[in-house]
C-alpha cells in the first residue's frame, strides 16, 4: 500500500508536538512572514555550507512567489505554505525545502504555480484537480533525471503521522526523487507508529504518483546537533507564531 505521508517526528517524540485541533486552525488568510526570518527559514533546508550559493525565493501571499536572493549554486529554497494535495487550504503550513537543479526545474514550478493559483482565488479542490490535470497532459514533467530535495531544518509544520494531523515537528530528512516508485517495489515496510522503522528508506507520496520521492531521515545524532545550532532559529520561528513552537500543544 502507499503510504500518503507528510514528514513526521523524529527526535523529539510525539510528546512535544501535539497537534492542534482542526477546528481551531482553519483559517486560510496566509499572512506575509517577515523577509528576514522567512529567508533564515528557507535556508535552514540545506546544511549550512550550501546556504550562501542558494537562490531564495519569497512568498507574497496576494501574488506568489519572487525571487529575494539570487544565488551562484543550483539550489533554489523556499518555505511551502500551500499543500496543494490536501482537501483544504490553511494558513497554518510551514515546511522549508530546497530543490536541486532537477527539482528547481520541474518541482519548484509547481508548487510556485499552486501558490499564485490560490492568490488568484482558486479554491483547494479546484487547485488539487488543476495539478493533477498539468500532470496528466505533461504541462508538469517528471525530473529528468535524479535528484534530491534538502529539507534538513529544524522545524516544519505539516500533516504527520501517526494520525495525519498537522502539527508541529523536527524531522531533518532527505527527498531524492522516484517517480512512480512505490514502497513495496523498494521492501519498505515503514511503520509510522513506531519511528524506529523510518530509519530505513521509505516512499512518501506527495498527491500523485509523479510527485514521490525516497525519504532518508537523517540520523539522531545530526539531527539533535541540527535543533542545537539552530536554536536561535526555533525560538525566533516560536516568538513570531506560536503552532510553530515545537512544544506547542494546541488549544
Amino acid at each position: 500500500m502507499q503510504i500518503k505521508w507528510a514528514p513526521a517526528v523524529f527526535a523529539i517524540g510525539l510528546a512535544s508536538v501535539a497537534a492542534i485541533p482542526r477546528s481551531q486552525a482553519n483559517e486560510t488568510t496566509l499572512e506575509r512572514m517577515p523577509a528576514a526570518l522567512e529567508t533564515q527559514f528557507a535556508l535552514s533546508a540545506v546544511p549550512p555550507a550550501l546556504r550562501e550559493r542558494a537562490s531564495v525565493y519569497l512568498l507574497d501571499p496576494a501574488k506568489g512567489y519572487s525571487l529575494s536572493k539570487q544565488g551562484t549554486s543550483s539550489l533554489t529554497c523556499i518555505v511551502q505554505r500551500t499543500a496543494w494535495e490536501y482537501s483544504d487550504f490553511r494558513n497554518d503550513i510551514y515546511w522549508p525545502v530546497c530543490y536541486d537543479a532537477a527539482g528547481t526545474k520541474m518541482h519548484l514550478k509547481v508548487i510556485m504555480d499552486a501558490a499564485a493559483l490560490r492568490a488568484q482565488g482558486m479554491g483547494p479542490e479546484a487547485l488539487k484537480a488543476e495539478i493533477s490535470k498539468r500532470y496528466r497532459e505533461r504541462t508538469y514533467k517528471i525530473p529528468e533525471k535524479s535528484g534530491l530535495s534538502y529539507m534538513v531544518g529544524p522545524v516544519m509544520r505539516a500533516a504527520g503521522p501517526p494520525d495525519m494531523k498537522v502539527r508541529t515537528m523536527a524531522m531533518p530528512h532527505l527527498m531524492f526523487y522516484a517517480p512512480f516508485v512505490t514502497n513495496e517495489e523498494i521492501g519498505a515496510t515503514p511503520d509510522f507508529t513506531n519511528f524506529s522503522s523510518l530509519k530505513y528508506p521509505f516512499i512518501d507520496q506527495h498527491g500523485i504518483p509523479e510527485q514521490s520521492y525516497v525519504i532518508q531521515l537523517i540520523g539522531e545524532a545530526e539531527t539533535n546537533k541540527i535543533l542545537a545550532d539552530e536554536a536561535p532559529l526555533i525560538d525566533a520561528l516560536c516568538a513570531y507564531r506560536d503552532v510553530l513552537c515545537l512544544a506547542h500543544e494546541g488549544h
